[in-house]
C-alpha cells in the first residue's frame, strides 16, 4: 500500500516545470539547415509557434520569425547538461524587420544559468511593430546543451 503514495508522489513531481518535455510540449525539432535570406545574412531556419532548435552553448544561434502584424515574440532557452556557466552575457536580440531598430535583453553568465535552475528556462518578450522577417539571435557562452522556441502574440490578442 505504501507504493500508491509514493507513485502518486512521482507523478506530481513529473508533472511539475523545468522538464523539457514541458518546456518543448508538441513541437517539432527544426534541423536548422536550410537557407532564409535576411538582415544582409543568412541563417538556417524559420520559428514558429510548432518548432524549436537544439544546439550546444558556448555559441549564438540565428534564426528567422516572421510576423503578419505587429506582435510581442517570446523566446524561451531551455538548457541541460551544465559543465560551467561561462563569464559573458548571455543575450537575446530581436530586430525589426530589414535589420533596422535592435531590441536587447541580457544576463550575467551566472545570472542566466541560475534562473534555469530556478525557473526551468529564460524567457524574454520584445514587441516587434515591422511585418515581414525578423532576425533573432540568442548567444550564451554557458557550457551547456540548448532549445530555444519562439511564441507569437498578436498586438491585437493582448489584454490593453
Amino acid at each position: 500500500m505504501r507504493a500508491a503514495p509514493a507513485l502518486g508522489l512521482l507523478l506530481l513531481l513529473s508533472a511539475c516545470g523545468g522538464s523539457k518535455e514541458a518546456f518543448l510540449g508538441a513541437r517539432s525539432r527544426d534541423a536548422c539547415d536550410q537557407t532564409w535570406p535576411v538582415c544582409d545574412r543568412v541563417v538556417g531556419c524559420i520559428l514558429g509557434g510548432q518548432t524549436y532548435v537544439t544546439g550546444r552553448f558556448p555559441a549564438q544561434s540565428s534564426f528567422v520569425v516572421r510576423l503578419a502584424e505587429p506582435s510581442t515574440v517570446t523566446v524561451g532557452i531551455y538548457i541541460e547538461g551544465v559543465a560551467g556557466t561561462g563569464t559573458d552575457d548571455a543575450f537575446i536580440h530581436w530586430w525589426e524587420d530589414g535589420c533596422t531598430r535592435r531590441i536587447r535583453e541580457s544576463a550575467t553568465a551566472p545570472a542566466f544559468v541560475a534562473e534555469v535552475d530556478k525557473s526551468g528556462s529564460f524567457e524574454r518578450s520584445a514587441a516587434l511593430v515591422g511585418i515581414g522577417d525578423h532576425l533573432i539571435e540568442v548567444f550564451a557562452d554557458a557550457q551547456a546543451f540548448y532549445y530555444v522556441k519562439v511564441d507569437v502574440v498578436a498586438a491585437r490578442d493582448q489584454p490593453q
